[in-house]
C-alpha cells in the first residue's frame, strides 16, 4: 500500500488516491494528518474546472451530506445538502470514472419518501453511460462493532448487469463485539484512554419503553446504552454531549452483569424508575478514544480540532473496515470489466486477486 501506516479507507483496497475534498476545515486537517496525497476544502463545485484535468481515473468516491434524508434530521428534500448528491453526479459527469460510489444514509435507499430521488439518481446515471444499482449494507456484517446501516450507489461504465446483493456476499466477515475491541485500550482516564465526555447522565423521570433495553429512553437526553457484549447502534455525529452514547464501565472491564439490562427488567416488571440524580457510577459516555475504534480507525489516526469537532467527524465516517469492503467490490467490479468477466455467469471463473484470498 501507499500508505504504510494510516491504511483505512479505499487505499486497503488497493486505490491510489489522487484527489480529494471536504467543506470541513477541521476535517481536512486530519485528513493533511494522516494521508500524503493534497485535499481541497472547501465548496466541491468551485473544483469543477480542477477535475476536468485529471485525465485517466478509474474510481471516483464520496459521501455526500446526509442530514436532509435522515430520520434523525428534518428530512428536507429542498436541504442545500441534499442537492449535492447531484453535485456528486457532476463530477461523475467531468471525470468519467469507470466506477463509482456513493454512500448516504439508511434512509434514502428504504424510504418511500425519497422514491422519486432514488429514481432519478439512477435515471441520470444511466444517461452518463452507467449501469447503477444500490444496496444497504450493516457495518457489523463488515468486520465492525456497530450496526450502523448506509446505502451505497455503485455504478459502473459499459458494463453488463450485476447484482450488488450477491456481490457483497463475497466480502461479509462478522465484526467483532464492542467488549473485544474497546477493553484493551484500558479504562476510561488510563492513558489509552483519556479523551473524556463528561457529560452528565441523569434517568429519565417517564422513560420511553421499548422490548429491548437498548432501544426506547431510559435516561435523558439522546444518548443511548451501548450493548457491550453485543454491536454500538450507529454512532451520530452530534456526539460529545448528552447525545453521547453510555457505557457501563463495570461490565466492559470487570465481566460484571449488565446494570441497564437489569434496570429495564425491573421497569418492565412494573417497578417505578429511580430518581433523577440515581444513576449509578459505573455508567459513563464513550470516550473520543473508544468512538475512534468503533468505527475502526487506527487507534493512532490523528484527528484535529477541538473535542466537538473530532466527535462529529467520527460520527460523520464511514466505518474504515466497511470503506474497504466496499472498495474492494469496487476493485472486484473492476477487475472483472478489465478481464470481460461477466460476474452474473461465473462468480468463481475470476482471477483471484491477492487482497481476495
Amino acid at each position: 500500500l501507499k500508505y504504510e501506516q494510516y491504511y483505512p479507507f479505499f487505499e486497503a483496497a488497493g486505490f491510489d488516491i489522487i484527489w480529494a475534498n471536504d467543506n470541513d476545515k477541521n476535517a481536512c486537517e486530519t485528513y493533511r494528518s494522516n494521508h500524503k496525497n493534497p485535499i481541497k476544502c472547501g465548496n466541491i463545485e468551485e473544483y469543477y474546472d480542477e477535475l476536468k484535468r485529471l485525465g485517466k481515473v478509474d474510481l471516483v468516491f464520496g459521501g455526500p451530506p446526509c442530514q436532509g434524508f435522515s430520520v434523525a434530521g428534518k428530512m428536507d428534500p429542498n436541504d442545500e445538502r441534499s442537492k449535492l448528491i447531484w453535485s456528486f453526479l457532476n463530477v461523475v459527469k467531468i471525470v468519467q470514472p469507470e466506477i463509482f460510489v456513493m454512500e448516504n444514509v439508511k434512509a434514502l435507499g428504504q424510504l418511500a419518501k425519497w422514491s422519486s430521488v432514488r429514481s432519478k439518481f439512477l435515471e441520470i446515471s444511466n444517461e452518463l453511460g452507467y449501469n447503477c444499482e444500490f444496496t444497504i449494507l450493516n457495518s457489523s456484517e463488515f468486520n465492525t462493532p456497530q450496526a450502523r446501516e448506509r446505502v451505497f450507489f455503485i455504478g459502473i461504465k459499459d458494463f453488463s448487469l450485476f447484482n450488488l446483493e450477491e456481490l457483497y456476499q463475497k466480502f461479509k466477515k462478522p465484526g467483532p463485539t464492542v467488549k473485544e475491541v474497546l477493553k484493551p485500550l484500558g479504562k476510561a482516564g488510563s492513558p489509552n484512554n483519556n479523551r473524556l465526555c463528561n457529560a452528565e447522565i441523569t434517568i429519565a423521570a417517564n422513560p420511553v419503553m421499548r422490548r429491548s433495553p437498548y432501544a426506547g429512553m431510559l435516561f435523558n437526553g439522546l444518548g443511548r446504552p451501548i450493548k457491550v457484549n453485543g454491536y454500538a447502534a450507529t454512532l451520530p455525529a452530534s456526539m460529545g454531549g448528552n447525545k453521547t452514547p453510555i457505557i457501563d464501565e463495570l461490565e466492559l472491564h470487570e465481566n460484571k452483569s449488565s446494570w441497564v439490562e437489569e434496570y429495564h427488567k425491573n421497569l418492565m416488571a412494573g417497578k417505578k424508575p429511580l430518581g433523577f440524580k440515581e444513576t449509578p457510577k459505573r455508567l459513563r459516555r464513550l470516550t473520543i478514544d473508544e468512538c475512534i475504534l468503533l468505527q475502526t480507525f487506527p487507534k493512532n489516526y490523528i484527528f484535529k480540532g477541538s473535542n466537538s469537532s473530532i466527535f462529529r467527524q467520527i460520527g460523520n465516517a464511514v466505518p474504515c473496515n466497511l470503506a474497504e469492503a466496499v472498495g474492494n467490490m469496487a476493485m472486484y467490479l473492476l477487475d472483472c470489466k478489465k478481464k470481460g468477466i461477466n460476474i452474473l455467469d461465473d462468480y468463481q471463473n475470476t482471477v483471484q486477486l491477492k487482497m481476495f484470498a
